[in-house]
């Protein structure tokens, strides 16, 4: 059995959508998923930013850092305009 430690966020992630990829994106990490790929996001809004720190402190409470790769810029700028950018990861734009 081969552990999957990446997945993916989806193309959309909104109010309507947030609690269900939440749920997706707990049990993903729950499993030991240390990696989430923002790469085919195309519909966000703000509930994208509660839903990856919600993610954050869930691998945290594992005792894992979970990286975020490839956040939109436009999610970038709605987490500066939060004030929340720092608490994503640094390289969140970046390549994984």
């Amino acid at each position: 059995m081969t552990l999957v430690t990446m997945f993916e966020t989806g193309g959309t992630l909104t109010f309507d959508t947030a609690t269900a990829v939440l749920a997706a994106g707990l049990a993903r990490i729950e499993a030991g998923a240390t990696r989430v790929d923002c790469a085919p996001l195309e519909r966000f809004d703000s509930s994208a930013l509660a839903v990856l720190l919600a993610w954050r402190r869930a691998a945290r409470a594992r005792r894992v850092e979970l990286q975020i790769s490839h956040l939109p810029a436009g999610l970038v700028s709605l987490a500066e305009a939060y004030g929340v950018s720092s608490l994503l990861d640094a390289n969140a734009g970046a390549p994984a």
